[in-house]
């Protein structure tokens, strides 16, 4: 059974864009670093989003939490 999640109405459109990033991940020795925000730039210009700095400001507590679950789930 898949997780379901609730999203506040504001974080939709930052969720919907990492959706469209979420494959493009920067490691290193298979540690998870943070997005490629060269990719991540090409997909901004792409999608033709209005508000970019705020996009990355919301893209990166994402990101910042996915990098946090996954080092927690490697440590147990």
């Amino acid at each position: 059974k898949p997780n379901v999640y609730e999203v506040i109405e504001e974080a939709w459109p930052a969720v919907c864009f990492f959706l469209s990033v979420q494959t493009q991940w920067r490691s290193d020795s298979g540690v998870l670093m943070g997005l490629d925000y060269n990719a991540v730039k090409w997909m901004m210009e792409l999608l033709e989003v209005k508000k970019p700095v705020e996009m990355m400001n919301d893209l990166q507590i994402i990101e910042a939490k996915v990098v946090e679950v996954i080092a927690n789930r490697k440590e147990k």
